[in-house]
């Protein structure tokens, strides 16, 4: 197989990837949250998970990665940029495929997969190509981002579902932890304001869950840490870099 061939092939991997990954939210359409009996220790309204409206960022990133897959295969399925990306984010969008469905069955499981989303993400965003920033970065960054976040937040349920600890320490634990990685990446990545966006929401939305609650701690922790990535997001739109 020629160079060129096997380029075209992975550009059709990620356009089949993002468009099963997009189709398993019609599959699975009426997934809210994982239910409060997945867990031993049952999860009502735990301190760690973002308020509802949150989730209305998954149609973005759909959009955004279905459309960044199709011009990528129409537009720059040659492109030596591009090469590098396609092999993570195929596997990050083929596990993605699966998680709604495996959710539904084990928030334990869910719990894994969606790291296993996370890993594979990150490694796209970093190779991703700093040219069509609109088509590939971004997109990528948004997703990358709200995985960074999810991906803490679902370690947090598990952690208290499973009674290692309590429900305040395990959601200030890994809003530690969130906040920590999410600078880490968007230092690293300066051209990629969007992952920070997509933190911030993430971490905002645990903010607003929490400030109606007892647990101002955790609503403090949560705002602080999306004060912080957001000056590190605002920073990567006015200092782009590789």
């Amino acid at each position: 197989m020629s160079a060129e061939a096997r380029l075209r092939l992975w550009a059709v991997a990620v356009a089949l990837a993002a468009l099963a990954f997009g189709a398993s939210s019609f599959i699975v359409p009426d997934f809210g949250g994982f239910a409060p009996d997945q867990f031993p220790v049952p999860q009502d309204d735990p301190p760690v998970q973002p308020a509802g409206y949150a989730f209305a960022i998954w149609a973005l990133i759909y959009v955004g990665l279905i459309a960044s897959a199709l011009y990528g295969l129409f537009a720059r399925a040659t492109a030596p940029d591009w090469a590098e990306m396609r092999p993570w984010l195929a596997l990050s969008l083929a596990v993605g495929a699966s998680w709604l469905p495996v959710a539904k069955l084990s928030a334990f499981a869910a719990a894994v997969l969606i790291w296993a989303m996370l890993i594979p993400a990150l490694r796209a965003l970093f190779a991703a190509p700093l040219l069509d920033r609109w088509w590939a970065r971004a997109p990528i960054g948004l997703y990358a981002g709200w995985l960074s976040a999810a991906s803490c937040v679902a370690v947090g349920l598990v952690l208290a579902g499973w009674g290692v600890m309590g429900e305040v320490q395990a959601a200030i634990l890994c809003l530690l932890v969130a906040t920590v990685l999410a600078c880490v990446v968007q230092v690293a990545l300066e051209g990629v304001p969007e992952y920070g966006i997509a933190v911030v929401w993430a971490l905002v939305a645990v903010a607003v869950n929490n400030l109606g609650q007892a647990q101002l701690l955790v609503a403090i922790l949560a705002l602080a840490g999306a004060a912080v990535i957001g000056l590190l997001a605002i920073r990567a739109m006015t200092i782009p870099r590789a």
